[in-house]
């Protein structure tokens, strides 16, 4: 793979935030502050720090969220309040937004990477045979792992994702004989990977991705991504380096706001 900053005349991605306001677990997640900032702020800060994003730009249908963002000086687009979901409202973005790749950032992760960004960004540029690519972690605590909230990804020698669940795969049938693996950092030791909800589309892949209809396994999991792989569509997964740790409930925001402050005490 280039390096990322091999990939830089050749990137032509933009970063979308989709946020919404209502979320059945934490209605106005987006605007619930944290180190004295609106969530989505935080987002959209970390994530202009991506050297491969040509811009960054929060994708609402809300009034509350739209101002917030042009408060700080983002940049915002409104789109439709009847998308199912962010990948759909990243498709109303591309519309009037022309870019080669789009990159979706999830609106609940304040911890998110910049540098997982541009290895996103330059493992497509690098790659062109996919159409979709996405990210994931080594995951070793088996307490995570059996967590529905935390979705697990497996992936073929290549590094092509061959499925995606909320249980615990792959099960290890003997635990205490763990598989050696070689180089790849995501050979199964007796640990899983844990997916990091970043994607990154090809703008004509982006388009037609939104008018499909949902699939059974999609429907069946709750993961739009699996969309993809039962059309047959290959997902490239790139290994991550940073710590997520999203916002799903109030009850998150404690630990969101410890690790961010170590964050930003490291820097």
């Amino acid at each position: 793979m280039r390096r990322p900053d091999d990939a830089s005349s050749t990137a032509d991605a933009l970063g979308v935030i989709p946020a919404r306001y209502g979320s059945t677990r934490f209605p106005g997640k987006p605007l619930v502050e944290i180190a004295g900032k609106p969530m989505i702020r935080h987002v959209w800060e970390r994530a202009r720090e991506a050297r491969l994003l040509k811009g960054v730009v929060v994708a609402t249908d809300d009034e509350r969220i739209r101002r917030a963002v042009e408060e700080f000086g983002g940049d915002v687009v409104m789109t439709s309040p009847d998308h199912p979901s962010g990948t759909d409202r990243l498709a109303e973005v591309a519309q009037s937004r022309p870019a080669t790749i789009y990159v979706n950032i999830q609106g609940d992760e304040p911890l998110v990477d910049p540098g997982d960004l541009d290895v996103l960004v330059a493992g497509m540029v690098a790659e062109p045979g996919f159409e979709m690519g996405t990210l994931a972690v080594p995951l070793d605590d088996p307490r995570a792992a059996e967590d529905p909230n935390i979705v697990k990804v497996v992936c073929d020698a290549a590094g092509r994702a061959l499925y995606f669940s909320r249980a615990p795969i792959p099960y290890p049938r003997h635990p205490s004989e763990p598989a050696q693996g070689g180089p790849d950092p995501f050979v199964f030791r007796g640990a899983w990977r844990r997916h990091i909800g970043l994607y990154a589309y090809r703008g004509a892949f982006l388009k037609a991705f939104a008018t499909w209809e949902p699939t059974p396994l999609e429907r069946t999991e709750g993961l739009e991504q699996l969309r993809a792989l039962e059309r047959g569509s290959p997902i490239r997964v790139f290994p991550a380096r940073g710590r997520y740790v999203a916002v799903d409930t109030p009850g998150d925001l404690r630990l969101v706001e410890s690790a961010l402050s170590a964050v930003l005490k490291g820097r």
